[in-house]
């Protein structure tokens, strides 16, 4: 039996009720009463199944650890909720939702992808207090912390047709569900180019890519591109610099470009960057393994500096 089979038979589900009523599907791995515990948060249109090779190589390399992830509202299993509370705001407060049942107290670990990166620094800016206390260390995976709108497929955000497409979805939401399951095979191959940069990606990776972006509804795969082109956390970036922090990109990534990246990099003190060669904007898909080697080396950091130091013992003369 291998590894991976492992770590899906030890998957424990957990339901998670939010102050606005909206029930999250939540799963945890690992060591059930671990002295760590890691948050994998996903990214717009995707679910927790995008995390899943990263998820299961981190376990290999920190077996006593935790690991958690879940879906947003209105992704994968978790509920559908008011289109005016699709905001990153709102996220932030579930994720505090979430770490309030499965890791009420201990020593987290925040990784978030894409949308997910965003939450986690939206995160970070509502609860300050507890950067350095309670959350050890912070991962930024192709994501960025303004100006998503200033580069890249980004751009496309300040072009009028978003307004149109919104407005039409608020209108005509069953209509407009169909015509994107149409509108996603037609515009595959683009959207293969958008999301994997250079490298050739196997066959069932594509496929769950484009199931996950299939099974999210128009609703709110439209609703969270107002919050996209406004989005600003900035702020939050010199927090990040009193614990370790992972920011990890794609070369080839034109959603978020490694210039997003590399500007928060420069924002936070002793930040480890990576950049991976060739990868697009579905870097956890695409190079799972480095991936998980960057998490591994922020988990190991964040627990070198969580532990208390030893006193220094000097001989008498």
């Amino acid at each position: 039996m291998s590894i991976s089979t492992i770590t899906r038979s030890a998957e424990r589900r957990v339901s998670v009720m939010t102050d606005d009523g909206v029930e999250l599907a939540v799963r945890e791995y690992g060591a059930r009463h671990a002295g760590l515990t890691v948050v994998l948060v996903h990214g717009h249109c995707l679910r927790t199944e995008s995390w899943t090779d990263v998820r299961d190589a981190l376990l290999r390399e920190h077996s006593d650890a935790k690991v958690v992830c879940y879906d947003h509202r209105g992704h994968g299993d978790s509920a559908v909720a008011s289109r005016q509370t699709y905001t990153i705001e709102q996220l932030g407060r579930d994720l505090h939702e979430v770490l309030g049942v499965v890791a009420p107290t201990g020593p987290v670990v925040l990784v978030g992808h894409s949308m997910g990166g965003m939450t986690v620094l939206t995160y970070v800016e509502q609860y300050r207090h507890e950067v350095g206390a309670r959350v050890v260390g912070v991962g930024l995976v192709a994501t960025a912390a303004r100006g998503l709108a200033d580069a890249g497929f980004g751009r496309l955000l300040r072009n009028p047709i978003i307004s149109v497409f919104q407005a039409a979805v608020r209108r005509a939401p069953r209509l407009m569900q169909h015509v994107k399951v149409l509108a996603c095979k037609v515009f595959a191959p683009v959207v293969r180019a958008a999301e994997f940069g250079d490298r050739k990606v196997s066959q069932r990776v594509l496929a769950l890519a484009e199931a996950m972006h299939n099974a999210t509804s128009i609703v709110t795969m439209a609703t969270f591109l107002s919050a996209f082109k406004t989005f600003d956390r900035t702020a939050a970036l010199p927090t990040l610099s009193t614990i370790p922090t992972l920011i990890l990109c794609g070369s080839a990534d034109l959603m978020t470009p490694a210039s997003h990246s590399i500007a928060m990099a420069a924002a936070v003190d002793y930040a480890d960057f990576v950049q991976i060669d060739g990868a697009g904007h579905s870097v956890i898909l695409e190079q799972p393994t480095q991936v998980a080697e960057a998490i591994a080396r922020l988990v190991a950091r964040a627990v070198r500096a969580d532990q208390p130091a030893q006193p220094q013992l000097a001989l008498a003369a």
